[in-house]
């Protein structure tokens, strides 16, 4: 990666300027670079002087010096300026660009991956909604967010899992299931009190509907006794098969789908339970089991089982945990939670120190609020799940590619506002229109060439000098740096901003420069520059998990 070149460049002559006295320093220094927002500041700069300043004892620009007059010749660089008050920017040689078209066609699909996780194992687990409702809006988000930073994560050269979490036991799937039985009851003539009908929403009538053809009357229990045991799974299935259907529609695939039963099946549970009453953060006080997670960083200590003797979700989440880094040995687990779990963040930290496990190894992302608009007007209601809007009836609406964009245009840390109007346009206004119509307008020309060049594969590069070219080009290499970010920062968000920047250099380039023309050199070459446009245009899309048409 040039970026990484020009770092270890610069580290040498410091070393260098040092070892002749230029410089009067003894500590190694840590070199990074920035990209100007001005072209004329060069493709990176260096503040490195100005950090030095005082440990130097010399003014900036006499460092900033040094350490230009220090540098190494290097094939990537046209020239290095010193401009006060200290900064040293460098700009990458013509030549250099115009070749690395060569570099992104033979990497192909593989152009833009990066060794830097080294295998590492890192789970992604996102969603993971409750089975008592179909998928909403908020969960599109995380959805986004996960999924792309799976992608992201792997091309990193992590070995990555996606999961799913099943919360098939508590409370919650209790009381769903007895909505759905009332439901079920009422298809058959019984009267039933709407305060029984805990989850509104018209799929609980067509949940129950679905088991009436499916199983007739057979699930009827006399008059007043409780709901069919069964009847719990078969609505959890039910409502799961409905996620899975919603997820498949948007591209998102799961290598495990992780039962919360499971915990207490294998007694998994009891093990962690007895791992952190063994690391003595267990305490017992108002007949309930609490861990003391106030010594480890939280604000407070949390119950783990209740008077009742039933486990608290927390007790399970500190059993899922325990299974993810202990029993399956990940390296790195990071959630994609909402913003309802911001609370349980410092507590789940808290309950990993306990298990004797570096809480640095987990992360948690917590993605804010959605508020969905049609133009000026807020959205509220939905028939179907009852009081939230679905991720199926935006995604019917405005198509699976514009949800996932719109949602990874902000960080997961702010709330962001969802225009299905704007969404929906067909148009440059719509950023993810605009992007798919780059990529669309890429394959057309390659199409198109195929009748008059058919082979450019011996286009010569060096003719690739405009600037519209070499201003495509130095936005095509900056995926690795991207993905390099990103599994950094574990931010997406740089995603769709990147890939309209490419969109508007390659709409820029093909303005300015005619492709196929009677000079067929220059044709072949420009080509070239179409063909690896392309494929990173196609890899970026590709990376958040939205289609690359040919046609639009």
């Amino acid at each position: 990666m040039v970026k990484h070149d020009i770092e270890r460049l610069i580290a040498n002559a410091v070393a260098k300027a040092r070892d002749a006295g230029d410089l009067r320093m003894a500590a190694k220094v840590s070199v990074t670079l920035e990209r100007p927002q001005a072209p004329e500041h060069g493709d990176y700069a260096s503040s490195l002087a100005l950090q030095l300043a005082r440990v130097v004892s010399a003014p900036p620009m006499k460092i900033a010096e040094a350490v230009a007059a220090n540098l190494a010749e290097a094939e990537e660089l046209d020239s290095v300026k010193v401009v006060a008050p200290g900064f040293i920017n460098f700009h990458l040689a013509k030549g250099w660009l115009a070749r690395q078209v060569d570099a992104i066609i033979a990497r192909g699909n593989t152009f833009g991956n990066l060794p830097v996780g080294k295998g590492q194992r890192l789970q992604v687990e996102f969603v993971s909604a409750n089975p008592v409702g179909p998928l909403h809006v908020g969960n599109g988000r995380g959805l986004a967010i996960g999924d792309t930073l799976a992608n992201v994560l792997a091309a990193a050269g992590f070995e990555v899992q996606r999961e799913y979490l099943v919360n098939d036991a508590g409370t919650q799937t209790k009381t769903f299931a007895a909505t759905l039985y009332n439901r079920y009851q009422a298809l058959f003539g019984r009267k039933i009190d709407s305060a029984d009908l805990i989850y509104p929403g018209e799929y609980m009538v067509e949940l129950a509907e679905q088991l009436r053809q499916e199983r007739g009357d057979s699930l009827l229990q006399p008059l007043g006794e409780p709901p069919p045991k069964e009847i719990h799974d078969l609505g959890v299935e039910m409502m799961m098969a409905s996620i899975k259907d919603d997820l498949t529609t948007i591209g998102v695939r799961y290598d495990n789908w992780f039962r919360e039963r499971s915990l207490y099946s294998t007694e998994t549970y009891e093990k962690a339970m007895a791992l952190v009453r063994k690391k003595g953060y267990v305490s017992e006080k108002e007949g309930a089991v609490w861990l003391a997670s106030s010594a480890l960083g939280d604000d407070k200590d949390n119950v783990l089982v209740r008077s009742s003797g039933a486990p608290t979700y927390f007790a399970s989440d500190i059993a899922y945990h325990y299974d993810k880094f202990l029993l399956r040995e990940f390296d790195r687990v990071i959630n994609i939670w909402g913003a309802d779990h911001q609370g349980h963040v410092q507590r789940m930290k808290a309950s990993i120190s306990a298990m004797g496990i570096d809480p640095q190894r987990l992360t948690i992302i917590i993605y804010q609020l959605v508020t969905l608009k049609r133009g000026a007007e807020v959205v509220r209601l939905s028939k179907r799940s009852g009081d939230v809007i679905t991720l199926r009836e935006v995604m019917d609406e405005v198509g699976a590619d514009a949800v996932r964009f719109f949602f990874l245009q902000r960080a997961a840390s702010t709330h962001m506002d969802f225009d299905l109007e704007l969404a929906s346009r067909h148009s440059a206004e719509n950023p993810v229109y605009y992007v798919k119509y780059a990529h669309a307008r890429i394959a057309s020309i390659l199409a198109r060439a195929e009748e008059r060049i058919s082979d450019f594969n011996g286009g010569e590069v060096s003719l690739l000098d405009h600037e519209a070219e070499l201003a495509l080009i130095r936005k095509l290499i900056l995926l690795p740096e991207h993905i390099e970010a990103i599994a950094d920062s574990l931010e997406p968000h740089q995603l769709p901003h990147y890939s309209m920047e490419l969109a508007t250099a390659f709409h820029d380039f093909y303005e300015k420069c005619r492709v196929i023309s009677e000079d067929i050199e220059l044709s072949k070459a420009r080509l070239k520059l179409v063909a690896a446009a392309k494929i990173v245009l196609a890899r970026t899309l590709n990376l958040m998990g939205i289609t690359a048409p040919d046609r639009m």
